[in-house]
């Protein structure tokens, strides 16, 4: 008998929308470069009420932007 060993979890497994610090830990980024990365449009953010959210499908694409700048 053998037991399957589960796949690691990614920090962006089933959350749609990440608060700026949860952004920031899913990045492994600090909390104000978040922020600059918002204020200058580089990192997708939008507003619920008086509530600024990262979605998880702007993380990835930050992610890939930055792959893509590293091939450059």
């Amino acid at each position: 008998m053998t037991s399957a060993t589960p796949e690691p979890s990614s920090p962006l497994d089933g959350v749609a929308m990440y608060r700026p610090l949860a952004a920031a830990h899913a990045l492994s980024l600090s909390r104000s470069v978040i922020f600059d990365l918002m204020r200058t449009g580089r990192l997708r953010s939008v507003k619920q009420g008086r509530v600024r959210l990262v979605p998880a499908a702007a993380i990835r694409e930050y992610v890939a932007l930055l792959e893509r700048e590293a091939a450059a």
